[in-house]
């Protein structure tokens, strides 16, 4: 066992470490900053503090992690799986929150249980995609892998945190196309999401449902399969505005001004105001380490957690987030090539969706804080302040490194 761990040790992905410690650091600083006052003592002891706290918490959990035998994550999938569900539907009944039930509240900290759900998702999504005998053609075992992940989105929409369902989502299908998916399947179970999007404006469906049919004709499928899928996806768009009556007023009107069809730069679009303005004052270098007069005002609500990509613009301007981008291009990057390298297709899958999630939420988080995607309310890995948040993205890096030691394991 002390030899296997040893070995553990020496296989660790240097890359990968070196791009966690930037982003932390960048991270530490950014909510150092944020959430600066006049008396420094005050600081050390909240928000930056804690997140030091909780991410030596994450390194000893990662850690624990990259020396655990392959045999332990696969065993324990479908309960952890399990566990996280009862979690959910609990914190719909005991949770806390401004008008939300995310969050259990032991006194000062705050647990998410949709965080552990991100990753009991997908173990038990890799042990059941993984087995030798799943074939994804059958439809039956690929609707049950549909349903392990529409369980806890159903209970996390309920929350409300539609943020966090996205992920979920968005993360399934990269794992079934790894998995074995076709390309085409894959095609077909976007495309409703698309009709759906799109359907907000006509013209938009039209060119849609036009992109749709080119793809159909290119993979050179028979009229009865073009016929299906094109009225499928005039279903799934026609249900648009069903949908819209389900969400909340305020995810209404996010979506709304993101797409250009309400204005409202008091109101919901307050927060993205200010973060284009706060970013674009960075210039090229950036104005300095707590330095950023839109942070220090407190101008942009939330600059500590979903925002904080914004306090990196303005105080280490254009410089500072291309490093930070470069770097999670780095980290996803050197992923793909890890998973591409894994023998063990259990890990392998595991990989492909700690990605995925960690790929989401760059591009979700960086595209929120520019105006080019609507307001979620995802953080951004490593940077963001938040223990469950933090907990979860060290998880994540933990699982990566551990498959990474592990990559040449039948």
């Amino acid at each position: 066992m002390l030899i296997q761990s040893g070995q553990n040790w020496r296989g660790l992905d240097k890359i990968l470490i070196v791009c966690v410690l930037i982003l932390v650091s960048a991270g530490l600083m950014a909510i150092y900053s944020a959430t600066a006052s006049n008396a420094a003592a005050e600081i050390l002891q909240n928000n930056f503090s804690k997140q030091i706290i909780w991410f030596l918490l994450g390194a000893m959990i990662a850690s624990a992690i990259i020396i655990a035998p392959t045999k332990a994550l696969y065993n324990s999938a479908y309960v952890l799986y399990g566990v996280s569900v009862v979690l959910l539907v609990l914190v719909l009944f005991v949770g806390g929150g401004k008008g939300v039930h995310r969050w259990f509240i032991f006194g000062p900290v705050h647990f998410q249980p949709s965080e552990v759900a991100k990753i009991a998702t997908l173990l038990a999504l890799a042990r059941y995609l993984s087995q030798d005998t799943r074939d994804l053609r059958n439809l039956k075992e690929l609707a049950v892998a549909f349903a392990m992940v529409i369980v806890p989105v159903g209970l996390i929409i309920k929350q409300p945190d539609l943020g966090t369902a996205i992920v979920l989502c968005a993360m399934l299908i990269p794992v079934l196309f790894w998995a074995g998916l076709s390309p085409f399947v894959v095609f077909l179970i976007v495309s409703p999401i698309i009709a759906i999007i799109s359907a907000f404006n006509f013209y938009t469906f039209v060119a849609a449902m036009l992109l749709i049919i080119g793809v159909l004709f290119l993979t050179k499928r028979r009229l009865p399969v073009l016929l299906t899928v094109f009225i499928v996806n005039i279903f799934f768009g026609a249900l648009t505005p069903s949908l819209w009556t389900r969400l909340h007023d305020y995810q209404q009107n996010r979506i709304l001004e993101f797409l250009g069809l309400k204005q409202d730069p008091r109101g919901t679009g307050y927060q993205v105001a200010q973060s284009q303005v706060a970013i674009g004052s960075g210039g090229f270098w950036g104005k300095g380490w707590l330095q950023g007069t839109q942070t220090k005002l407190r101008f942009l609500p939330e600059q500590h957690t979903d925002f904080i990509f914004s306090v990196i613009g303005e105080e280490f301007g254009f410089f500072g987030v291309t490093v930070i981008l470069i770097t999670f291009f780095v980290m996803l990057w050197r992923s793909l090539q890890i998973a591409v390298e894994i023998k063990n297709k259990f890990l392998s899958i595991l990989v492909i969706g700690c990605t995925a999630i960690l790929g989401i939420h760059v591009v979700v988080n960086t595209g929120m804080t520019v105006g080019i995607m609507p307001v979620t309310g995802i953080p951004l890995p490593f940077l963001s302040y938040g223990g469950s948040s933090l907990l979860t993205t060290m998880v994540i890096v933990g699982l990566i490194l551990s498959a990474a030691t592990k990559r040449y394991q039948s």
